[in-house]
């Protein structure tokens, strides 16, 4: 039996068209012999997601004989649970954490998996994500959100200084975006892992309900001494509404899309929280944390 070089694990929470896109784009993917097994876990959607996938045939078979599998959660479970549901029953030598609001290049999957066989120091890599309007979305080439580098972003330095290694340490903004090279951290909607570096660091902490999780699972790689890479030589586009923030900054939004924003906003803060008092709690003064967390508070109220 062949064995499965890459497991994709998509979670998606009421966005179905974006869904069917990026399934549309990733059963046009360029393969060769390379062989997939892709999940589908959605967090008990709202907006005939479940429907659609109940509806597509579970025995369809994709080339190189990959099968599309789907798991449906009766509640929302979150990102990282609905992940760790899948990643417990991946059979691929690389895991891909694809966001539902992706859109894959045919060659995508075929260039990242070439290069993670080619390039056995990297554990884990992003490809270039790109916008719907063509800028780089920042998240998949940062830093760790230390005090410093988190105080440099907010206020804006970073923006003036994008050159200085001193104040461009969230986005590591003084590398060059056209050229493979190392970063902390890599995004979620688009995030390729060795399966055995999992094994050896765990997965997701599912005390993240969304958001840091990614962070997380980076700096724990990171821990253990392992590289994260940022390929810029294949992209996708992110076009980064999904079920969160994003989506419920237009002016005209409904009272109960102003609740759905509130619960966001309010897992951003929770999960900023946890990040900070899981790995930098005990680095930094008590005094410290005080001002990280009204700093959190504050950029979850106004800037978001």
């Amino acid at each position: 039996m062949k064995k499965v070089d890459l497991s994709i694990i998509i979670v998606n929470y009421n966005t179905k068209k974006l869904l069917k896109n990026l399934l549309d784009s990733l059963y046009k993917s360029k393969l060769d012999n390379y062989k997939l097994e892709v999940f589908v876990v959605d967090n008990s959607s709202a907006d005939g997601s479940k429907e659609y996938l109940k509806s597509h045939p579970l025995s369809t078979s994709w080339r190189s004989g990959s099968k599309l599998k789907i798991i449906l959660n009766t509640e929302n479970l979150g990102y990282a649970r609905a992940n760790n549901k899948a990643l417990r029953r991946a059979q691929g030598e690389n895991i891909l954490l694809l966001n539902s609001d992706t859109l894959l290049q045919k060659e995508t999957l075929f260039k990242m998996l070439r290069f993670m066989e080619e390039n056995q120091e990297w554990v884990a890599a992003t490809c270039k994500v790109e916008l719907a309007d063509g800028r780089v979305d920042p998240a998949c080439h940062r830093g760790f959100p230390t005090p410093w580098a988190a105080f440099t972003y907010f206020s804006g330095l970073e923006e003036l200084f994008p050159q200085s290694r001193t104040f461009g340490q969230y986005h590591q903004t003084w590398k060059r975006l056209d050229l493979v090279h190392e970063v902390d951290v890599i995004s979620g909607a688009f995030f390729l892992v060795r399966k055995k570096i999992l094994d050896q660091i765990g997965l997701l902490d599912e005390r993240f309900f969304v958001y840091a999780e990614d962070i997380d699972l980076c700096f724990r790689i990171r821990q253990r001494g392992y590289k994260i890479c940022y390929n810029p030589m294949t992209k996708i586009i992110h076009f980064k509404t999904s079920s969160g923030r994003k989506k419920y900054q237009d002016k005209k939004i409904t009272l109960k899309d102003k609740k759905m924003k509130k619960e966001a906003t309010k897992h951003f803060f929770e999960t900023m929280k946890l990040f900070y008092d899981k790995h930098y709690k005990d680095k930094y003064p008590w005094l410290m944390r005080k001002m990280v967390l009204l700093g959190i508070w504050v950029v979850s109220k106004f800037k978001n």
